[in-house]
């Protein structure tokens, strides 16, 4: 009987005070355990360090690299088991992520493997609106994509890397500002394989205002207009169903001003409001509702929830098309003239611990452990995150919140 691979999880940190008990907690709980759980401190001014090392984890402290992959580079050279899995601060990993994302590493073949991410929570316009996004990306596109051997993109929350690999390739790549999808696409485009596993569900914790959210899209689209420029040549001449998926992404893209206002152009020209709606209904219904239905029932969520996250979606559509296209003018436009240096400076896309406490907006818990107001479990959104929570009260805000009670 071949024996299961092993696993380091790393937790690159950069003031995550609050964020990381729920994280560590995750980790410690999984059915099939990690060997090792290393927290990089990435210069946090804030008790980052004393956090991590209150639940007797490695704890690495860093000098400060900058970036998501510099603090993963930074532990790989402490790892030394078969897989690694980065998981980032604010996620938190369902108790039998580590068991099923072994699985496909039975395959000496496979480089990297992903699971599913939700959102933690739906409390605001930009976390409803990415609820919807992932229910219909994550049991649409991704599947469709892992049929056919070719995900697009590996979610750097949650993605397990075969140790090796990752070394002779150089480490997590920098090149980018998304080393997810750079690294994902460079194995791919090498010959080896990244595998969706659609059972092995992480929950992500989502921008919160318009401000966090920019960035992050910003961000997000930035490092894949910048990897399609990277890869473009390797995808078309090596990887052509890869290729594929983000040509029609980039059609989708150049597209999505048409798609967005021909409602209004209908309106404008002669249709009734009516018939607009009416049209409008029926194609979304068509694209969007078989793949929403499927998600709703295999992750057991209350279909009325559902709902009431769909007018959000189109908020974060109309941002999804602005920062679309100005990643696409400036990345592959404008960086290839020599008229822009392009994204290269990264910017987490939620205030660090320390700001959101002087800033008094959006505030979480205190760095001091908060008192429970009520001890009973409960679910995060109730049928969305099914794990040990209590629920605590914020004394700066009086807010009720809901986070990961400490097992030990």
């Amino acid at each position: 009987m071949t024996s299961r691979p092993t696993l380091t999880f790393i937790v690159p940190a950069y003031n995550e005070e609050e964020g990381l008990p729920a994280t560590l907690e995750s980790l410690l709980r999984q059915t099939e355990p990690a060997q090792e759980i290393i927290v990089v401190n990435d210069g946090s001014t804030d008790r980052t360090h004393e956090v991590a090392a209150s639940y007797g984890v490695t704890v690495l402290d860093a000098p400060g690299t900058g970036s998501k992959a510099g603090a993963q580079n930074y532990a790989l050279p402490h790892c030394t088991t078969d897989l690694v899995l980065p998981v980032d601060a604010d996620t938190v990993l369902a108790d039998d992520y580590a068991a099923l994302i072994r699985d496909p590493f039975d395959d000496a073949n496979v480089a990297i493997a992903a699971g599913c991410v939700m959102t933690r929570f739906t409390n605001t316009v930009w976390e409803r609106g990415r609820q919807i996004e992932y229910l219909f990306g994550f049991h649409w596109f991704r599947p469709v994509q892992q049929a056919y051997g070719s995900p697009v993109v590996c979610s750097g929350c949650c993605s397990a890397f075969r140790t090796d690999m990752l070394r002779a390739f150089g480490g997590f790549p920098a090149r980018t500002i998304v080393e997810d999808i750079d690294y994902s696409w460079s194995q791919q485009i090498a010959g080896h394989r990244a595998v969706y596993v659609a059972d092995a569900v992480a929950y992500a914790a989502e921008p919160i205002n318009a401000k966090f959210m920019k960035k992050q899209l910003w961000r997000w689209k930035s490092g894949y207009f910048q990897n399609v420029r990277q890869h473009a040549r390797g995808l078309i001449t090596r990887k052509r169903w890869l290729a594929l998926w983000v040509g029609l992404s980039v059609a989708e893209i150049l597209l999505s001003p048409v798609m967005l206002t021909l409602p209004v152009w209908w309106a404008t020209h002669g249709h009734s409001a009516l018939s607009v709606a009416a049209w409008w209904i029926g194609g979304e219904a068509l694209t969007l509702a078989p793949a929403l239905a499927y998600a709703t029932a295999k992750r057991k969520i209350n279909p009325l929830k559902v709902i009431a996250c769909y007018p959000s979606f189109y908020v974060l559509k109309f941002f999804n098309a602005y920062y679309d296209w100005k990643a696409l003018i400036n990345e592959l436009v404008l960086v290839p003239l020599g008229l822009s240096r392009g994204l290269h400076v990264y910017e987490k896309g939620r205030a660090d611990a320390r700001r959101r406490r002087h800033a008094g907006a959006h505030r979480g818990l205190l760095a001091s452990k908060p008192q429970p107001v009520a001890a009973d479990p409960v679910p995060v959104d109730d049928d969305t995150l099914q794990i040990p929570l209590v629920k605590l009260r914020d004394p700066d805000t009086e807010r009720t919140l809901q986070t990961a009670l400490p097992a030990r």
